[in-house]
């Protein structure tokens, strides 16, 4: 697959459950591409995202073989599977949205994504992304770069812009989360908060703004 002329092309960094803005930006174009030949960067989605809990935000951050202070070729950064995290990663999800509306909806096909193994982080954050918008609807081509090029001329070079933290690109559209009347609207969490509180109007809550 390859770019065409007129279409519109992200190319940004792969991320675990990508954060609702990269949605909000991802939704804006034809194509997207994926950075694997940038070398790992700490503190970033790569290897993490973050969920609404009881008490607030709750981090889920996928271990990696080196470390997190590692300097690895993203595709060739290795998942550590010493300790059960997926298992973890699952309870915390069943016991954060097991109340929202539309959890029940997708457990059953979420909870096999979080058996099967995955050894190396990139291709575990693409069948994250495929799952995810499998259920959003969104049959964008993905592609990914064939080298590292720091400069990067017709696409929307989003690498390195969208990181926790970071104040987002645009205004987050609210919704109803499932523990808001105790914690408030809680901005920047992963793309699996907007699907399991608003299930098929997820992706109309993406394009609002």
């Amino acid at each position: 697959m390859t770019e065409n002329a007129g279409e519109k092309v992200l190319l940004i960094e792969s991320q675990y459950f990508p954060p609702i803005d990269a949605y909000k930006t991802l939704v804006k174009h034809d194509i997207l591409k994926i950075e694997k030949y940038e070398h790992y960067q700490k503190l970033s989605y790569r290897n993490r995202c973050y969920v609404a809990g009881p008490n607030g935000r709750m981090i889920l951050s996928v271990p990696l073989a080196r470390g997190k202070n590692q300097r690895t070729v993203m595709k060739d950064v290795r998942i550590s599977n010493e300790e059960k995290w997926q298992g973890l990663h699952w309870k915390t999800l069943v016991s954060a949205y097991r109340r929202s509306p539309w959890f029940e909806y997708y457990e059953a096909d979420l909870q096999e994504l979080f058996e099967k193994p995955f050894d190396f982080l990139l291709d575990w954050n693409i069948a994250c992304f495929e799952w995810v918008n499998s259920k959003l609807g969104i049959n964008m081509p993905v592609i990914f770069t064939e080298s590292y090029q720091k400069e990067v001329s017709s696409v929307t070079d989003a690498r390195e812009s969208i990181l926790p933290g970071a104040v987002v690109q645009e205004a987050e559209p609210e919704y109803t989360q499932v523990f808001q009347e105790r914690t408030g609207f809680i901005p920047g969490l992963s793309i699996l908060d907007l699907l399991f509180c608003e299930g098929k109007q997820a992706m109309e809550v993406l394009k609002q703004g």
